[in-house]
């Protein structure tokens, strides 16, 4: 099966969509309070929603062994800070189509180095030319949509 057209590659794209609108609503609500103040509340909704989800799925939290996890597996909470933040204060400057299109090249680009070095423990996947290619392509592409 062609890997674009697979559910994986859907739920993806429903996940971009999904990031495009998560944008704008944080930046229009860091333009009514403070950037830190918007991404704190977003994040408090968000640990009440994710909290809510494990209660009903009754996820069993105590079961797993959370000091046994290498610490830097953690980061994506401190990641996930900074992507809110960043990405509400890029998009009133720049707009959403060009602040998307930028958060897509940069994740592009370091999903090929995390790709190809295995980085944090992900399945080592050597890159091709084709890649390269395909990344200069789309941001060649990207700069026809800042002018």
């Amino acid at each position: 099966m062609n890997k674009f057209l697979s559910l994986p590659a859907v739920i993806a794209a429903i996940s971009g969509i999904t990031m495009a609108i998560q944008g704008t609503l944080n930046s229009q609500l860091y333009q009514k309070t403070s950037i830190l103040a918007a991404t704190l509340v977003v994040h408090i909704i968000g640990t009440v929603i994710a909290l809510i989800a494990v209660m009903v799925a009754r996820v069993p939290l105590l079961e797993y062994n959370w000091l046994s996890i290498p610490w830097y597996l953690y980061l994506g909470g401190v990641l996930s800070v900074v992507i809110v933040g960043l990405v509400a204060l890029s998009i009133p400057k720049i707009g959403v189509c060009n602040a998307t299109t930028a958060i897509i090249i940069g994740q592009v680009g370091a999903a090929l180095i995390i790709d190809h070095l295995g980085l944090f423990g992900a399945e080592r996947l050597a890159w091709n030319p084709w890649q390269f290619l395909g990344l200069l392509f789309f941001a060649a592409g990207a700069k026809l949509l800042f002018s």
